[in-house]
């Protein structure tokens, strides 16, 4: 018992001083990377999709547990995927030329984002899509901060909002087959769903009845 004990300690310190050897250190970057990716992909998708499902998803109890697991797998998977193939990438094109470039970044970024996130499904179309939002307001940002565009004298916060709600709710209204599937169910859920009702079951304490009257 204590021999086992004893092998274990020194299999931990010789992980441990594997783990501050610095010649290493973009290769165990890239597996902790890998393993980042998977848990944060799980805690993203795994408490939306448990939401949406039973809000928006009709089926039996195992057939929406199911659904969120698979969800909750492909957000993870690609996740890890795509920053193992990132870093994997940056730290190649790095000892390559021997020194970091900020052109490394989008390159490896493009081939993961390629590779892990070219296939059109609704998981990846979401992340997709998240991202791009962020992208535009990043990149109205820089463009301020670089003296491309004038700093705007007020907020236009407010008018984004309004061009960004004006857009949506025509697309919805008159081209809803446009819209992300997830985003068609909100919509309906809050817009289409609140003109219709029977008695004050279904006004107020329930969305749609349940029963046949």
């Amino acid at each position: 018992m204590a021999g086992g004990a004893d092998s274990f300690r020194s299999l931990l310190r010789a992980a441990n001083a594997l783990l501050q050897k610095r010649r290493y250190h973009a290769a165990l970057a890239v597996i902790k990377g890998f393993r980042n990716g998977a848990v944060y992909g799980a805690k993203i998708r795994a408490p939306h999709a448990l939401v949406m499902t039973f809000l928006f998803k009709s089926g039996s109890l195992r057939e929406k547990l199911k659904s969120i697991a698979q969800a909750t797998y492909a957000h993870s998977r690609n996740l890890a995927y795509f920053v193992f193939t990132y870093k994997g990438l940056l730290a190649a094109q790095s000892w390559l030329q021997g020194r970091k470039i900020p052109f490394h970044s989008f390159l490896a970024a493009c081939f993961g984002g390629w590779l892990v996130f070219g296939d059109n499904n609704p998981i990846n179309s979401q992340i997709v899509m998240y991202l791009l939002s962020r992208i535009l307001f990043g990149l109205s940002r820089l463009a301020v901060e670089k003296g491309y565009i004038p700093r705007p004298k007020q907020d236009p916060f407010p008018l984004v909002a309004a061009l960004v709600w004006g857009t949506v709710l025509w697309l919805f209204e008159y081209h809803k087959e446009t819209l992300q599937p997830s985003l068609q169910s909100s919509m309906t859920y809050l817009y289409e769903d609140s003109e219709v009702w029977h008695d004050l079951s279904d006004f107020l304490v329930y969305n749609k009845r349940t029963d046949s009257k």
